[in-house]
């Protein structure tokens, strides 16, 4: 049996690293950034490793040489649930969300650089656009950057997306929800 907060597959943490990229990274020295990651899963689709690239001035890259340990967060749809949305009068406000919280050790991989911004290129472009487009400026600033996997050694996935509501209460939510990305999370992480 799942627990009530947690994903209903593996997957569905992929999934929102995949619509949801930029995590916050952190090291054990509390320096933090915005990067965007791609996830890498194993064959049952659980992450294994989160693969991006940083500046090499980043001072996240001298923390991580020192030591490996990080945090990776990351935050999926989210929103306020307001007690208009179901006709129960005595319904309290709620928060519902999904967010994923990895501790990481982080490796550079500086030969898969270029590897790591063609392949984030691709998941935000599609085929709209190539980094050819940037022309003899691209190896400059490949040079500038370095690519790190982030090698996953634990998970806490919480997805509180009104799996504790009563299902006539759920309905009034996702049918009124202004929102209607979350809307549509909540209902799929919700059905039986």
């Amino acid at each position: 049996m799942i627990a009530p907060f947690e994903p209903r597959h593996p997957a569905d943490a992929a999934r929102l690293i995949a619509g949801y990229p930029l995590a916050w990274l952190i090291s054990r020295a509390f320096h933090s950034s915005p990067l965007p990651l791609i996830a890498e899963t194993d064959d049952n689709g659980a992450i294994v490793a989160l693969f991006g690239h940083c500046g090499r001035r980043n001072p996240l890259v001298a923390d991580f040489r020192a030591d490996p340990r990080g945090l990776a967060l990351f935050n999926g749809p989210q929103g306020y649930v307001s007690p208009e949305l179901l006709s129960k009068p005595d319904w309290a406000p709620t928060w519902n969300y999904a967010v994923l919280r990895f501790t990481v050790d982080v490796e550079f991989v500086e030969n898969e650089t270029r590897d790591a911004v063609e392949r984030l290129v691709h998941a935000m472009e599609g085929d709209r656009w190539s980094t050819d487009r940037v022309g003899p400026r691209y190896d400059a600033m490949l040079d500038q950057i370095i690519a790190f996997r982030a090698h996953v050694v634990s998970a806490e996935h919480s997805f509180k997306l009104g799996q504790d509501e009563s299902a006539t209460g759920l309905a009034e939510i996702v049918a009124a929800h202004p929102d209607r990305t979350l809307a549509a999370w909540m209902e799929e992480q919700t059905r039986p």
